[in-house]
């Protein structure tokens, strides 16, 4: 019987590379393939920048994948093959792959896709994720804000579900994280002021990077452009954790 090798999702959180695990550095360590995504050929990769930073090499023999920036479930497809066909190769050979992934692999992550398209071709491919800091942990910890206390709820959304959406989980939700919000950031400065929750938003990007910015005043970013990884945490004004707390003293 063929001896496969196993495909490996390597959290490296989202971009501080002391975050990175001991488990995760235990991977990048091992004998395994580097695999890592780019969004065309030739491209820089911000997850492999992530292990670089970290003072690894990266290895002679590494396979990039391209994951092309598009929402075309075709194009998408061809390029999930492509990559499912690249590890394959050493996989069947019996040699470990990993693949680098910033922030988290099981969250909003490309690995997701190369896993399903992998075991369509080879069922008998073994695969294992690696937990990692997901951006949302780190821009918290950032910007010094609790993102849940108590028995509060959250909602992580990418924020291209359109602002139609947040108004509705402002209703159930103590804090709302949105991800993705390069597009649509005026809506959402405009939702905020609308519902007068700007002094509840921060605004993290690139978290953790020598490149990281915060800006507590959502409103000082209207019509500018930001960068793709960029997240906003939004607190509920109408459900103040100061009566949460004081709700929990008295009991």
């Amino acid at each position: 019987m063929a001896k496969f090798g196993r495909l490996i999702g390597v959290s490296l959180g989202p971009g501080d590379p002391d975050l990175i695990t001991i488990k995760a550095y235990k991977a990048l360590k091992s004998e395994a393939i580097w695999s890592y995504p780019i969004r065309k050929k030739g491209a820089e990769s911000f997850a492999l920048q992530i292990a670089l930073n970290a003072g690894f090499q990266l290895p002679k023999t590494n396979i990039p994948l391209i994951f092309p920036m598009t929402h075309d479930p075709e194009k998408l497809a061809s390029y999930w093959h492509k990559a499912a066909e690249a590890v394959l190769v050493p996989l069947s050979a019996g040699l470990d792959v990993v693949f680098l992934v910033e922030g988290d692999a099981s969250t909003y992550s490309t690995f997701g896709h190369l896993v399903r398209t992998v075991l369509e071709k080879e069922p008998r491919i073994k695969t294992e994720t690696i937990a990692g800091v997901s951006s949302f942990n780190a821009a918290a910890a950032i910007s010094g804000e609790m993102l849940v206390e108590v028995e509060e709820t959250m909602a992580i959304v990418p924020a291209g579900y359109g602002v139609k959406l947040l108004e509705k989980l402002m209703v159930d939700f103590d804090t709302l994280v949105l991800l993705k919000v390069k597009p649509l950031l005026d809506d959402i400065i405009e939702f905020a002021e609308k519902y007068d929750m700007v002094s509840q938003c921060r605004f993290i990007e690139k978290a953790g990077t020598n490149e990281e910015i915060v800006v507590k005043d959502i409103r000082t970013l209207k019509g500018k452009t930001v960068n793709y990884l960029s997240l906003i945490i939004i607190h509920n004004p109408h459900k103040p954790r100061v009566e949460i707390m004081r709700g929990c003293q008295k009991k």
